[in-house]
């Protein structure tokens, strides 16, 4: 019998408690961090640059004038430039999340 340990760890429990509260302000410092992350991504041999942030918002798109000229590649190099960027700013959020989760996909996580 486990008389006066209070049945799920008695004191471990508030060891469990601290860390998963330790682990909590952690992930809280990846999340902010997360915000700040900016990725770049070209496409078309340079002629689009897509800057994206952790946050999955576009920050910039720069377009050299001579791709212009047709709007069907225009668009296909905007898309391509976008979501790579996206892709990488994703990445690296991931990366910091990781850092503190050890792994794990948290649900909610970003």
């Amino acid at each position: 019998m486990n008389k006066g340990k209070g049945g799920f760890g008695g004191g471990n429990m508030q060891a469990i408690m601290q860390q998963a509260k330790k682990m909590q302000e952690q992930l809280q410092k990846a999340q902010e961090k997360a915000k700040t992350i900016q990725e770049e991504s070209s496409a078309g041999g340079g002629m689009v640059t897509v800057v994206a942030n952790g946050e999955n918002k576009i920050v910039s798109i720069k377009i050299k004038p001579a791709i212009a000229e047709d709007i069907e590649i225009l668009q296909d190099t905007v898309l391509l430039a976008v979501n790579a960027a996206l892709d990488k700013a994703q990445e690296k959020v991931q990366e910091e999340l990781s850092k503190v989760t050890g792994g794990l996909n948290l649900p909610g996580m970003m």
